[in-house]
């Protein structure tokens, strides 16, 4: 008894219509995961960052420490 041989023609194209439509419904999801599990909190994390965010207090921090070696105090 020997075993029946495989059937090759059309074997990709059968395949295809199987994996194709898995493949692209798991590619929708994991980028919709990756923009609410990782885009928005970002975004929402830069809007709270800057909601109250004071350049020239930040600065002034800075000049004060001494990281910008260009900066002069200029007393007006």
């Amino acid at each position: 008894m020997s075993l029946p041989r495989p059937v090759m023609r059309g074997l990709l194209a059968k395949r295809l219509r199987f994996h194709l439509p898995i493949a692209f419904s798991l590619s929708i999801v994991a980028a919709i995961a990756f923009k609410y599990a990782v885009t928005e909190p970002r975004k929402q994390a830069y809007a709270d960052f800057y909601k109250n965010y004071d350049a020239m207090k930040e600065f002034n921090a800075m000049k004060e420490a001494g990281v910008f070696e260009s900066v002069k105090d200029v007393e007006k």
